[in-house]
């Protein structure tokens, strides 16, 4: 992964959380992120897989990747 210079990279505990939740607090902190901010969403709902990049496409963030390790989904999401 390549991170632009000056970015903060943040994380979120989406563990256990079930569908809308996942969304919902993904949008609430990418919220509080400043423009190129990496925000790295950690969860365990298998929809967040599709939900939480769709969100991203309709509110302008970039996906910048996704893996699944341990039943546990990383997606990458770079604040625009």
């Amino acid at each position: 992964m390549v991170y632009r210079r000056g970015m903060t990279h943040h994380t979120l505990d989406a563990r256990h959380l079930l569908c809308p939740l996942p969304v919902i607090r993904t949008q609430n902190r990418m919220k509080t992120l400043n423009k190129g901010d990496v925000l790295v969403v950690t969860c365990t709902d298998p929809g967040a897989v599709n939900d939480i990049p769709m969100w991203c496409r309709i509110n302008g963030h970039t996906v910048i990747g996704t893996a699944t390790t341990n039943n546990e989904i990383m997606i990458t999401i770079r604040s625009e």
